[in-house]
């Protein structure tokens, strides 16, 4: 067991950030050969030769770009771990918080986060950012704090989670549609017409798929590229919208609401961050806020019954 030196953690980061030895003294502020024999130290701990001769460069072998993902996270802990002691004020913390997501989750739960936030730090807050793909990249590299989301394949593997709430589709109407009083059934689907939403990525047609498994065969009278925009047709016609039920409540004033007429599995809503913010204090308490305010919001709005006007939720 080789002794630990923790000071090798800076020598590894500027090495594989620079690669190249000369680079990498020059950032950390010492002479090529105290880097040379650094490097030499680090390839004797680690048993791999990190940086390799390719042409007149070095390249980071296999190990060395594994732990050049890895590092960021371990020197944060280390940070976290041995640094001093301080108290962490919200009151006095400075700072602009990032959550990426889709298009309904800020009109619904943007307002309660924003009010909570500016209570109890309100020299801090929050900036929404649209969602158009499942890339992991921008927690990756810290563009933004939290993502919410279906969680799948194509996310990160390191990325972390926590369930917000169960959603599920269902299909919106204008008031004065001529089915308001009833309920919607594949008939009236295919007659009425329905709006189709655009999605990059074939898993986003969750709702289509469920609706040809049960044999309505109808395609979209329309296709458009968000959920208020879907939910504004149907306001302003009579085209059937197809949505989640609570993750877009706050683009619903002034429609109705009904089940599907044919059977969609509930999906779960989650927060998303990356590994590297799990320990650093102002990203844990703004995780507990959007966690307690969304499921505590969320929880007040399940209830559906089989038609119903929506009507401004109190705030």
């Amino acid at each position: 067991m080789h002794k630990l030196d923790l000071n090798l953690l800076h020598a590894l980061s500027a090495l594989l950030q620079e690669e190249s030895v000369v680079a990498a003294s020059r950032r950390l502020g010492i002479t090529p050969s105290a880097t040379s024999r650094a490097l030499a130290r680090l390839r004797d701990v680690t048993g791999d030769p990190l940086l390799v001769r390719a042409g007149r460069g070095l390249v980071l072998s296999p190990r060395a770009a594994e732990l050049k993902q890895q590092l960021p996270q371990a020197m944060d802990q280390v940070r976290s771990l041995l640094g001093p002691g301080s108290s962490f004020d919200l009151t006095a913390m400075e700072r602009v918080f990032a959550i990426r997501c889709r298009e309904g989750f800020a009109e619904t739960f943007g307002p309660l986060l924003i009010e909570t936030i500016s209570k109890v730090a309100p020299r801090s807050r929050l900036t929404f950012l649209r969602k158009t793909d499942k890339s992991s990249s921008m927690l990756r590299d810290g563009s933004v704090d939290l993502e919410t989301g279906v969680l799948s394949g194509r996310i990160g593997p390191e990325v972390r989670s926590r369930r917000l709430f169960e959603d599920r589709y269902v299909a919106v109407t204008s008031c004065g549609h001529p089915t308001a009083s009833q309920q919607i059934d594949a008939e009236a689907l295919c007659r009425f017409g329905y709006v189709g939403l655009y999605r990059e990525e074939a898993e986003e047609h969750f709702v289509e798929n469920a609706m040809r498994r049960a044999g309505v065969e109808r395609t979209p009278s329309a296709i458009v590229a968000s959920y208020g925009a879907a939910i504004a047709l149907a306001r302003q016609s009579e085209l059937i919208a197809l949505v989640p039920r609570i993750h877009t409540q706050g683009l619903q004033t002034g429609v109705a609401l009904t089940e599907l007429p044919f059977e969609a599995s509930p999906f779960s809503i989650s927060l998303l961050w990356h590994p590297r913010l799990e320990a650093d204090p102002a990203h844990r308490w703004l995780r507990s806020v959007v966690v307690e305010t969304v499921t505590v919001r969320a929880r007040q709005l399940q209830p559906l019954e089989r038609h119903q006007e929506n009507e401004k939720s109190s705030r």
